[in-house]
C-alpha cells in the first residue's frame, strides 16, 4: 500500500466534506495498492474512509498473498456483495462514488443508503495520479526512451511494401523485442489518405511514392505507458505536404514552449491552435491537443480549450497538433510527451522532427 498517495486522497475527501470514497478502477487499485486485480464482473472496492481507514472488498476467487496493506473483506458468488460494503462503512452521509462503478452495484447501496448523498469521487484520485513522483518519471523517461527506439527502427519500414497491418505487426514485434509485450493503444500505421482520416480503421493498404505516412506508437513498461506520433514521406515530398508538416512542427514547438508551471493546459492548446489556424488550416486541426497519460496512455487532464486547469510540475501530458488534409490524401501530426517541471518541460521523445523522406532505393533520409 502506497501510504502516502492515500493519504493525499484522505486529505482531498476532508477538504471536500466527503466521508466514505469508494474506488472500483482496477488501475487507480493498482495504483494504491500494489496489487493488479481484474475483476471482471464481480464487485472489487477500496473502501477509504475520511478518518483514515482502508478496506478492500474482494470476491474469494481472487486469493491475496502476502500483506496487501489494508484489511481485507471477503465475499463469494452467492452474496450481495455490496451488503456486505455497506456493513463495514463507518459513519458520514456523503459518499463519493468511483465514475467506473457499475451502475447495478451504485443502485444497490442507493437502495441500502436512500438518505445519504453521493458524488462523483473519482477526481480525488486522478489529482493525486496526475502528479508523477520521481520514481514515476524515471520509469516515464525509460518507457519513452523505447518508444524512441521502436520509432526509429520503424521508420525505414514504411518503404518495404508492408500493408498497413503488416505494419501494425512490426510495431508490435519491435516493441516485444525490447521487452514490451503491451501496447498502450493499438498503433496508428497509415499511408496517404489513411493518415489523413482521423476515423480510418488500419487496413490492406500499402504505400505509394508521396504518401504521408502517419506513425502513432506507444508500449507498456513497468506498467507505464509511452506514446509518440511521427509523420514522415515515401519517396519524395509535394510542396503543398511540405508546408503542411512545417506547419505542424512549428505548432508542435510552441505547444511544448507553453508547457509550463503557471500557464494553464488550454494554454498549451490555444498555443498550436491559433498557429495553425494563422496560416489558414484552422478546420484541418480537428482533434484536441493533447492528453494525460501516466498507467493509462490516455488519463484525466486533457489539452484542450475546455481546460482550465493550472499546469503543475509532475504531470506528463502529449503534445500532438495535426493538420488533415482527406481530399488531398495529406495527413500530418507530430507528438511528443512532455514532463512539467519547475520552470518549464523536459520533452521526453527524441527522434527527429525534421522532416523525413525515406528513399524507396536505400531507405536513405534526406
Amino acid at each position: 500500500m502506497n501510504q502516502e498517495r492515500i493519504h493525499r486522497i484522505v486529505q482531498g475527501m476532508k477538504e471536500r466534506g466527503m466521508d466514505h470514497l469508494l474506488i472500483s478502477d482496477p488501475v487507480a487499485i493498482f495504483y494504491l495498492l500494489g496489487r493488479k486485480i481484474a475483476p471482471g464482473e464481480r464487485m472489487l472496492v477500496l473502501y477509504l474512509h475520511v478518518n483514515g481507514a482502508a478496506k478492500l472488498v474482494i470476491n474469494e476467487l481472487f486469493p491475496q498473498e502476502g500483506d496487501v496493506g489494508v484489511d481485507l473483506i471477503w465475499y463469494n458468488d452467492v452474496n450481495d456483495g455490496v451488503e456486505i460494503l455497506a456493513d463495514v462503512m463507518e459513519e458520514g452521509d456523503t459518499i463519493g462514488i468511483d465514475k467506473n462503478w457499475p451502475a447495478h452495484f451504485l443502485l444497490r447501496l442507493q437502495e441500502i443508503f436512500p438518505e445519504k448523498r453521493y458524488l462523483n469521487g473519482s477526481l480525488l484520485v486522478d489529482d493525486v495520479r496526475r502528479m508523477k513522483d520521481e520514481k514515476e518519471q524515471a520509469i516515464m523517461r525509460e518507457s519513452s526512451k523505447i518508444c524512441d527506439e521502436v520509432m526509429e527502427a520503424l521508420i525505414p519500414r514504411v518503404v518495404k511494401g508492408l500493408t498497413e497491418k503488416e505494419l501494425d505487426a512490426k510495431v508490435r514485434q519491435l516493441f516485444a523485442e525490447r521487452g514490451v509485450v503491451e501496447l498502450s493503444f493499438d498503433p496508428i500505421t497509415a499511408y496517404g489518405r489513411g493518415g489523413a482520416d482521423p476515423h480510418h480503421v488500419t487496413d490492406d493498404s500499402k504505400g505509394k511514392r508521396g504518401d504521408s505516412v502517419v506513425l502513432d506508437i506507444g508500449g507498456m513498461y513497468k506498467n507505464y505507458a509511452s506514446d509518440m506520433t511521427r509523420t514522415v514521406f515515401i519517396g519524395e515530398v509535394s510542396d503543398k505536404a511540405r508546408e503542411v508538416y512545417e506547419i505542424v512542427k512549428e505548432a508542435n514547438l510552441r505547444g511544448i514552449a507553453a508547457a509550463k508551471p503557471g500557464n494553464r493546459m488550454c494554454d498549451v492548446d490555444k498555443a498550436c491552435r491559433d498557429y495553425i489556424a494563422s496560416k489558414g488550416y484552422g478546420e484541418y486541426f480537428t482533434h484536441r491537443t493533447g492528453h494525460s497519460i501516466g498507467l493509462e496512455d490516455h488519463e484525466v487532464g486533457d489539452v484542450s480549450s475546455a481546460n482550465e486547469a493550472v499546469i503543475q510540475p509532475g504531470q506528463v501530458f502529449s503534445v500532438e497538433p495535426g493538420i488533415y488534409l482527406l481530399d488531398e490524401g495529406i495527413g500530418v501530426r507530430i507528438e511528443d510527451l512532455v514532463l512539467i517541471t519547475e520552470d518549464g518541460c523536459e520533452v521526453l521523445n527524441q527522434v527527429t522532427k525534421d522532416l523525413i523522406v525515406v528513399e524507396e532505393e536505400d531507405d536513405g533520409r534526406r
